[in-house]
């Protein structure tokens, strides 16, 4: 069992990854601006925190083993992440990616691809940002698991494949995973790290 973080807590995909640690047994302390809203819950502990409080997310982070990080990047630079968690003494930090960075068959990214929508670019272009920052990053264990295009609500079936840094298409031509199986491939990840500072990505 791992004492896990998990920064954004209360979004979709932060929600879920966790109640995939939670079934897997792991203690977790949830973070968010309003984490308190989750309740009491066993094996959680919540903390209210803006994230661009370095010393109050430093505070929230010290003591586990590992960081997970759901929110969203254009709300704060990497490094609003990266320093705290650094100077909490943590190692391991798996961040929930985008799948504008990942690259289609051309290698050109899926951001460049004529059609994306703009208003998803803002969020899409500051992902890519600290896929950069992490690949120049020395001292963490880091992973960033990028979703596939679509990112939805749906069941969770434990049946996805994972790729490196291309876009996973179906052979109906989809690209999509849902949130619950997202989180089964990052917390297969936490459990069996593969994936050490790579980015990496799932879908059906």
């Amino acid at each position: 069992m791992s004492k896990i973080a998990i920064i954004g807590a209360t979004g979709r995909a932060g929600s879920q990854l966790l109640e995939e640690a939670l079934r897997r047994g792991h203690s977790v302390t949830a973070i968010a601006r309003h984490a308190s809203k989750i309740g009491a819950r066993d094996g959680v502990v919540t903390k209210d925190v803006d994230i661009n409080d370095a010393r109050a997310l430093q505070d929230a982070v010290a003591g586990n083993d590992v960081v997970l990080s759901a929110a969203h990047f254009s709300t704060q630079p990497a490094a609003a992440i990266i320093e705290p968690v650094k100077k909490a003494g943590i190692k391991r930090l798996l961040f929930v990616g985008g799948a504008g960075s990942l690259l289609l068959p051309d290698d050109t990214k899926v951001i460049e691809s004529p059609g994306f929508p703009e208003e998803y670019k803002p969020e899409a272009s500051a992902g890519s940002v600290y896929l950069d920052t992490l690949r120049a990053e020395k001292d963490l264990d880091w992973s960033f698991l990028s979703p596939s295009a679509e990112f939805v609500e749906g069941e969770r079936t434990g049946k996805f494949r994972l790729g490196k840094d291309h876009l996973l298409v179906s052979a109906e031509g989809k690209s999509w995973i849902t949130f619950a199986d997202f989180a089964i491939a990052m917390l297969d990840e936490v459990e069996h790290p593969v994936h050490s500072r790579q980015r990496f990505t799932v879908g059906y």
